[in-house]
């Protein structure tokens, strides 16, 4: 699929890989509220976006990424984080951390309630309690306890995001982050699927970490978080 697909990822990650998450109409879709407050419409220049009203509740918020479409007149902009959408270079050799003692597990359902937690003591409004449903997980525990993780939320034909990738403020700057972030990279490289993530424009440092992991920016693309009133 071409990466173009990617300047509306959630209606992509919607009409393929993740369809059985979709609520909706062919014309725009949301997943489930469970599994993350994505809302996304086939062509942002189509007025469209009644459509998905039976699917929204009053006073609901939810993100919609990239173009942004004429919304109902119940619908309100309530805040707009500018993203840097970057893309693993292809054939590129992720760099190994070092060698210590920090084991990477799988995280699963017995982790739910750690993973909500640590993530949205982190970044909250944009993991809901079911959104690990979307893929593959991992996690690095101190003392028994979750302090990082990371994972996949969006994917389509041929792409997967990177997402939920968070450290507990107390252990930062132990290389966690990318532990993790290669983990998930050698399996997309390893399935021929190429990694993509989103962050913040504002968050230079993570930005760069990206770069010298061997993502390459592609496009500024927004995450407009909407609430209908009514």
């Amino acid at each position: 699929m071409k990466e173009t697909i990617l300047d509306n990822p959630a209606w992509g990650s919607l009409i393929s890989e993740h369809k059985h998450f979709a609520e909706g109409t062919d014309r725009v879709k949301r997943y489930r509220n469970s599994i993350v407050p994505f809302v996304a419409c086939r062509d942002a220049g189509e007025d469209s976006m009644e459509d998905i009203n039976p699917w929204i509740s009053a006073g609901e918020s939810f993100y919609i990424i990239g173009e942004l479409p004429v919304l109902p007149k119940d619908w309100k902009v309530e805040s707009e984080l500018p993203c840097a959408q970057m893309l693993l270079t292809p054939g590129w050799s992720l760099p190994l951390p070092e060698e210590d003692d920090v084991t990477i597990s799988l995280l699963g359902d017995a982790d739910a309630t750690a993973m909500y937690e640590l993530i949205n003591s982190v970044q909250p409004g944009y993991y809901n309690p079911d959104t690990r449903l979307l893929g593959t997980y991992y996690g690095i525990r101190q003392q028994g306890k979750l302090v990082a993780m990371a994972g996949e939320r969006m994917r389509m034909t041929g792409f997967c995001e990177l997402s939920a990738i968070c450290t507990d403020p107390a252990y930062t700057g132990k290389g966690y982050a990318q532990r993790l972030i290669t983990q998930l990279c050698r399996r997309h490289v390893a399935a021929g699927i190429a990694s993509f993530l989103h962050v913040s424009l504002l968050n230079e440092r993570a930005i760069r970490l990206y770069e010298h992991m061997g993502f390459t920016y592609r496009r500024s693309i927004s995450f407009t978080k909407v609430k209908k009133n009514s």
